[in-house]
């Protein structure tokens, strides 16, 4: 898809971008996330920097909790607000705000949407960019997501993610904590939805203490699990 074709078909797309004390990247993830969607909806997850501020000057509508929830309930707040804010949206795209991910490549996930090939689309991100413990983490939940759910997905826990809007609603509220991109995959999985993935850029400036890689590795890995069996139960 060429970008002025692309750029006419954004009118009914939506950016969601969950944020925490996110100031020093904001500004520019709104505004490169402006350059290709003109609907850009920041939800400030209780910042105790000037996150909200930034976003707003930047161009986007802010939504701010008053306490750090987390990015599940922050998903939440914008997904109820979609449709107050932005009536005609058809097309919502997860964006984080740390710069991990980049915007520009938002079209990649929205084109198969726009083209009617899929219901959601998730990035696939090369492993061969991620830290070593990362990869090792991912590795073990792709597998056993595929294993249990029988899918062949290559990434099961990027959080770049474009759905329409009747995938929105099939997936409902999102969980919190590690799980949020599993928890999606689940839900899509569950309600026959068609599951779409596009090579992303990844560039990785955090990496996560071991003993909460750990922790996240093993209540990922557990969510999998009995989701997974309760999937091949029928429950």
């Amino acid at each position: 898809m060429t970008r002025s074709r692309f750029m006419k078909s954004t009118s009914d797309v939506v950016a969601l971008i969950p944020a925490f004390n996110e100031a020093t990247n904001i500004a520019a993830v709104v505004s490169a996330t402006k350059k290709i969607i003109s609907n850009v909806l920041v939800i400030d997850d209780g910042s105790g920097d000037d996150t909200a501020e930034l976003a707003g000057q930047a161009g986007a509508k802010v939504l701010r909790h008053p306490h750090n929830l987390g990015k599940g309930e922050a998903l939440k707040t914008g997904m109820d607000a979609v449709l107050g804010v932005f009536p005609g949206a058809r097309y919502l795209v997860i964006i984080d705000a740390d710069m991990q991910l980049q915007p520009s490549e938002a079209p990649r996930l929205l084109e198969p949407l726009l083209a009617g090939k899929a219901d959601l689309v998730m990035g696939r991100r090369d492993f061969s960019k991620v830290p070593l413990r990362h990869r090792l983490g991912n590795w073990v939940w792709r597998n056993a997501f595929n294993m249990l759910f029988k899918t062949n997905l290559a990434d099961t826990n990027c959080g770049y993610i474009a759905m329409n809007l009747p995938a929105a609603k099939a997936i409902g509220n999102f969980h919190g904590g590690y799980i949020i991109e599993t928890h999606v995959l689940v839900q899509s999985v569950r309600h026959g939805l068609r599951i779409f993935q596009v090579p992303v850029s990844v560039n990785y400036h955090r990496r996560s203490a071991v003993p909460r890689g750990i922790r996240m590795v093993f209540g990922v890995l557990l969510f999998i699990i009995i989701e997974g069996l309760r999937y091949r139960l029928g429950r």
